[in-house]
Order: C-alpha cells, then structure tokens, then sequence
C-alpha cells in the first residue's frame, strides 16, 4: 500500500499541471472550519480497495482554514496562485504553484491563500486513522503577521478588493440601481470596442447588451494612492455581447475613488490577454 500511495503522489503531480480539468466543486459551508470562500471537489473517496482521499481545494484572496491536524497526515500540492501553510511553533511559510507540502500526521497546522492571491491545491490523505480534526480559528494577528498599523492597511485592501467581487456579482445580476451608487458619476468604462460613460454602460447592463454573466478571478491585487485604490486582476469573464456567448481571459483595471468615506468606482477597463 504504501508503494502504491507513492505511486498515486508522483500522478497527482503530473495532473497538478492540468488542473483546468478540474472543476471546483461546490462552495463550503460560510465560516465553518475557515474564513472566507473555499471550494472543494473530492475526485476520490476512500474506499476498501484505496485508502486515500484525493481532493482539489480551492481559495478565495484572504481565505483560509481553521487550526487542524490530520491523523493520517496529508500531502498538498499546490496548482495555482499562492498562499500560507504554517505549522504550530514554526513561521509562516509563502507557497506558491507547483511546489509540494508534507503535512505530518498529528501536527497542528493550517492553510489558505495570501491576501492578494487566490490559491488552489490537490490534497490527498490515508484515511485508516481518521478524519481531519479541526481545532480554532487562525487569529488575524497570525495570519497578517502585522503591527496593528500595518493590519488597518492590510483591512482597507480587504475592503476594496471585496467591493470589486461584489460589483462582479452586481452586474452579472443587472443590479444597475446599487451600481449607480457604486460608479462615480465621471466614470469611464474600456472595452475592447470602445469607451462608455457611467450612464451608457449602466444602460447596456439593464437592457442586456452585454451581460456579464461570470467572472473567475484568477489573482487580484490593489494599490493605494491617497484615496484613490488601483485594482488589478487576473480573470476568464463570461459574457453575453449582443446576444453571443464568449469566454476571454483578461486583466482588468478597476480606480476607486473615496469620497465622503465612500469608495466610488472611476474606471473600469479590459485589456484582452493573449492566451488561450
């Protein structure tokens, strides 16, 4: 057996580099076992004939589980973005794609993703000596590793790059009435065919001229400038243009500006990535 789980990890290293097959699964319980969006996928059950698991875990940007141990332990390998795996006593390591962790049977420990960076990996673990058992939730003094100054500035990103996933959701919903509050009333918005102006790209959000469908953002980071927040993203956007389906990769530009204590969307802007 223990032969044939070796053989299983050197596979899952080789699928860990196609992992676009994978989808994510379903979205976890909120606030159960972890902070934040994860979702799981369990391609393998453990069963009489192989006693391991083999599941594809993924995170959103700040995601992260609970303390916990495996008594079987488990081994990760990471497939996409980065993210933090940190033992009980030992520092905080950074992961990124392609590297391979060996979680210990028995060490308290936990994982998830940086909080510019979604993060996603296959995990596998014997079962014959149990489930995981989960422990408390990971501080945000362990997880920012900060001073209390450093942690308000580590919070106001949080804020921001949360106010850009729910404007995603807000306009795949047509929800045009919250995002006339969201965008700033000299808004531009770049598309690929051209420029709009806040009230022409609210009007082809209600009538459906382009409806974004979904966006799966790949990796995310924001800059501050005074009041003014740049946010980068990495992400596939699925859409309706005039009524045809398409699937692009691209890096958007989102400037927020804070006005009155309230952050006001001023650009918006698509830039096509050449890749497949």
């Amino acid at each position: 057996m223990k032969q044939l789980f070796c053989m299983l990890v050197l596979a899952l290293v080789f699928c860990s580099q196609v992992m676009a097959q994978f989808p994510k699964g379903e979205l976890s319980a909120s606030n159960v076992h972890h902070v934040g969006n994860v979702w799981l996928n369990e391609l393998n059950a453990p069963d009489s004939n192989f006693q391991f698991s083999i599941a594809v875990a993924t995170f959103d940007p700040a995601a992260r589980l609970d303390w916990h141990t495996h008594p079987g332990g488990q081994i990760l390998l990471v497939t996409a973005g980065t993210g933090y795996y940190q033992e009980k006593g030992k520092p905080k390591q950074t992961l990124h794609s392609g590297e391979v962790v060996k979680c210990l049977p028995g060490i308290e420990h936990w994982h998830g993703a940086t909080p510019e960076s979604g993060f996603a990996y296959l995990a596998t673990s014997p079962s014959q000596k149990g489930k995981t058992i989960w422990l408390h939730r990971v501080s945000d003094e362990m997880y920012f590793g900060k001073n209390p100054t450093d942690q308000q500035g580590m919070k106001a990103e949080q804020e921001i790059l949360q106010l850009s996933k729910e404007k995603w959701n807000w306009m795949s919903a047509k929800n045009v009435d919250t995002l006339s509050v969201l965008f700033h009333e000299k808004a531009v918005f770049v598309h690929m065919g051209g420029n709009m102006t806040r009230e022409q790209e609210l009007n082809i959000i209600k009538t459906g001229g382009i409806h974004y469908k979904h966006a799966e953002i790949q990796e995310t980071s924001v800059q501050f400038i005074g009041q003014t927040a740049i946010v980068l993203s990495k992400l596939r956007l699925d859409a309706v243009v005039g009524g045809n389906e398409v699937s692009n990769p691209f890096t958007v530009t989102e400037v927020y500006i804070k006005e009155n204590n309230q952050w006001k969307l001023g650009s918006l802007s698509f830039t096509k990535l050449l890749v497949p």
